[in-house]
């Protein structure tokens, strides 16, 4: 149908409704996937940082014949994105629990703030020995109430499962 000169032309207020409505609709199904996918990429971190521990104690037991902490084993984070907080046993030849904690690069983790250097409850405690090591990443990842918690061990166990989950 010919438009004709003077005619008003636009939409009308139910097909903006109904438009806005649809779009509405479309970001409520799509926003918690995106949300959900966000903290699987999150945790990708943990789990590189937790394996080049793992790469890194293994490498110093076969120079020293045991495990150090994480700055013996001159373990350092890069990049300015990290939001774990990781820990491992202390160095020396005895080991021990909890001495080396790294710092967060950034403010969105709050473990440090929350729990200082003790492990949440029920995860697996940090611990170094001349026989073993294990080390954990926590981190609050989205804001809530759950912390993501992930560990590795000498036997690489733990990597594939987290402690608690923050992202599903």
């Amino acid at each position: 149908m010919p438009v004709r000169v003077g005619e008003p032309r636009g939409f009308t207020l139910i097909e903006v409704m109904i438009t806005v409505a649809i779009i509405g609709i479309l970001a409520a199904i799509a926003l918690p996937s995106m949300m959900r996918y966000q903290g699987k990429a999150r945790q990708s971190e943990a789990k590189i940082t937790l394996g080049g521990i793992f790469i890194r104690q293994n490498i110093f037991w076969a120079d020293r014949g045991r495990y150090g902490g994480l700055e013996e084993i001159g373990f350092a984070l890069s990049g300015g994105t990290n939001r774990y907080t990781y820990r491992t046993g202390a160095a020396g030849p005895a080991g021990g629990p909890n001495a080396n904690v790294t710092a967060p690069g950034t403010a969105l983790d709050t473990i440090n703030a929350l729990l200082g250097t003790v492990e949440p409850e029920g995860a697996t405690p940090s611990m170094n020995s001349v026989s073993g090591f294990t080390a954990t990443a926590a981190a609050n990842i989205d804001s809530d109430a759950v912390l993501d918690q992930w560990r590795v061990n000498d036997a690489r166990v733990g990597m594939q499962i987290p402690d608690s989950n923050d992202a599903s």
